[in-house]
């Protein structure tokens, strides 16, 4: 399976919705704390989002909570 990357902040609703999600799918994931990391918000700003989470899987990318997405990643 292909890394999932989530880029979050603490104290996001969305952010932890996408994590149980993602934990009841048994997927692992790496999340990247955007409070102090500058060179990630950036990233994410060119990417296009505004909204948390940003979560990355190969050259798939969306944010928000998607437990559409989220599904499709399980099969």
């Amino acid at each position: 399976m292909t890394e999932i990357t989530i880029y979050s902040k603490p104290n996001c609703v969305q952010c932890n919705a996408t994590y149980q999600a993602l934990d009841r799918k048994q997927l692992s994931y790496q999340v990247i704390d955007l409070s102090d990391n500058n060179q990630a918000i950036e990233f994410i700003k060119k990417l296009g989002y505004q909204q948390l989470p940003v979560v990355i899987v190969g050259e798939q990318h969306w944010s928000g909570f998607r437990p559409d997405m989220i599904n499709t990643l399980a099969d």
